[in-house]
């Protein structure tokens, strides 16, 4: 395979960006990957916040890229083409915290806590087959937020761990990622001039066993917070948590931590602003909770709290439903979708100026948490494209490949996609790297559409990524750290890819070599 010309690296120039100077296209690529893995060692160490991480870690490297006084207009109009997720998280967060407060979804959870029971199994299992099922819509941001709002009270109130909520989530959306209606096979077809659904058809099996996979993983995870809380919580006792407070999160991982009471017992918890009184039939848990301590994780209230409107709770479905439908048919911008939502929801829920004012604060910490993040990743992603980091990264993979592994371009382009795509975006990966892949591997007599099907295995890890937005809106949404989520998701994620590579190449979707 004979090498690109090293032209990428004026690409920024063009752009007419102020570049302090240019480097060769080596450094480019060494500069670039250094970066992103400074970024995850540093998030994952818990060095630093994700926010501070997108921030300084870009900047720096940046300007060693040479991006000189340039560096802040590349990086602007990096926030400026996030603008409008960072507009779709904020008033989808607002939309469904309005819809979690006036009690829409309090049926739903009750109901998912009769089915489940208080089996951390079985919660852990629920939570992947409902992110699998609301997946099917093709948008992460919203399998988040309906996951989370469903699911998260209920780890609380039993004490397990939110990274396996996040975990299990990001990885059945991952996983389902590759659906014709979703981004990266419709990008994938495009970019290659095919048709999607000849590249999703054939890739049923490796769907379905990525799906398999993912369910197995959250089975066993499952199994694993099961024995860690068994003899710690008392599961079969624990019949209210949240019952006293208002607006703030119980903090159920604090709560439970060291609780160990015999049967019929009571027992009194102390920590920090929680108290817990349990023992006996009927224990309940009540807590005072920290006003300040508020998120997605509302869900937990008190079910006599101020905010329920038990008599407009059909006119709230109706609404919702008709949020979704107009999310399906992509008839407005998703953003404006959401805003015009809420502003119907507070208008009807809550009709006083003072009621409205107090409904806005009280989702402003998450709020901020969530588009502080998307657009703190605007440095990042400017920093990758203005200085032309992605395009001599895009350069560097397809020049090092030798000719000798022509015949195995397919599979190549299956394993590449794991890292790349999690590295760069979708349409940096699918737009600049695939097409010439796929031109290359046509020498060797392997089809667009086998490229093309390849290229998609990589979707569980790339979902993962902190370029993209709907995985900040989780973990945001779940109070976990970043770090703490690749540490548990992406060995998962990988193995999940690479079933589904192997997969193809067994059913002939993909081939092994020309």
């Amino acid at each position: 395979m004979s090498p690109i010309p090293a032209v990428l690296a004026a690409a920024a120039a063009d752009e007419g960006y102020d570049l302090a100077f240019t480097p060769s296209d080596g450094v480019l690529v060494v500069l670039g990957f250094t970066m992103v893995l400074a970024f995850m060692a540093l998030i994952m160490t818990r060095r630093l916040t994700p926010m501070v991480a997108l921030i300084l870690v870009p900047t720096v490297f940046g300007l060693f890229a040479g991006a000189g006084l340039g560096l802040g207009e590349m990086i602007i109009d990096a926030i400026g083409s996030m603008a409008p997720t960072a507009a779709l998280l904020m008033f989808a967060i607002m939309y469904f915290g309005i819809m979690i407060d006036v009690g829409l979804f309090d049926p739903l959870i009750r109901f998912i806590t009769r089915l489940l029971g208080d089996d951390p199994a079985k919660v852990v299992l629920g939570t992947a087959l409902l992110a699998g099922a609301v997946s099917l819509d093709g948008d992460g941001s919203t399998t988040f937020i309906i996951t989370t709002s469903a699911m998260l009270p209920i780890y609380l109130r039993l004490g397990m761990s939110p990274v396996v909520l996040t975990c299990v989530a990001g990885l059945m959306n991952g996983t389902l990622n590759i659906v014709p209606w979703g981004g990266p096979t419709v990008r994938a077809a495009t970019a290659l001039g095919l048709q999607p659904t000849d590249v999703f058809v054939p890739m049923l099996p490796s769907l379905a066993t990525g799906i398999v996979i993912a369910l197995a993983f959250a089975w066993f995870l499952g199994l694993s917070e099961r024995r860690r809380l068994a003899g710690v919580v008392d599961l079969s006792r624990i019949e209210s948590a949240g019952a006293a407070g208002g607006g703030g999160r119980l903090d159920a991982p604090r709560l439970f931590r060291g609780a160990e009471t015999k049967p019929g017992a009571a027992a009194t918890l102390r920590t920090g602003n929680i108290v817990t009184v349990r023992g006996g039939r009927g224990a309940v848990a009540a807590a005072a909770v920290d006003p300040a301590d508020t998120a997605m994780a509302d869900t937990m209230l008190d079910p006599n709290r101020a905010t329920l409107r038990p008599r407009l709770i059909w006119f709230n479905l109706a609404l919702t439903a008709a949020v979704m439908v107009l999310l399906v048919l992509d008839l407005f911008p998703l953003a404006y979708v959401f805003m015009v939502g809420a502003a119907v929801a507070l208008l009807v829920n809550f009709p006083k100026l003072k009621q409205q004012s107090d409904e806005i604060v009280a989702h402003a910490p998450s709020i901020v948490g969530v588009v502080s993040m998307v657009l703190a990743a605007g440095v990042l992603v400017g920093v990758l494209g203005g200085t032309g980091m992605v395009d001599a990264m895009a350069a560097w993979i397809t020049s090092v490949i030798p000719a000798s592994l022509g015949p195995y371009l397919a599979v190549i382009t299956g394993v590449l996609s794991i890292p790349f795509t999690f590295f760069m975006s979708n349409d940096a990966f699918y737009f600049g790297i695939l097409p010439v892949l796929a031109e290359s591997a046509s020498h060797f007599g392997i089809a667009p559409v086998e490229m093309a099907r390849a290229s998609i295995t990589g979707q569980p890890v790339h979902l993962q990524s902190p370029l993209v937005p709907a995985i900040l809106l989780l973990v945001s949404l779940a109070n976990v750290n970043l770090g703490d989520h690749h540490k548990k998701v992406l060995w998962r994620a990988t193995i999940v890819s690479l079933a589904m590579l192997a997969v193809g190449v067994l059913v002939g979707s993909i081939p092994f070599a020309a």
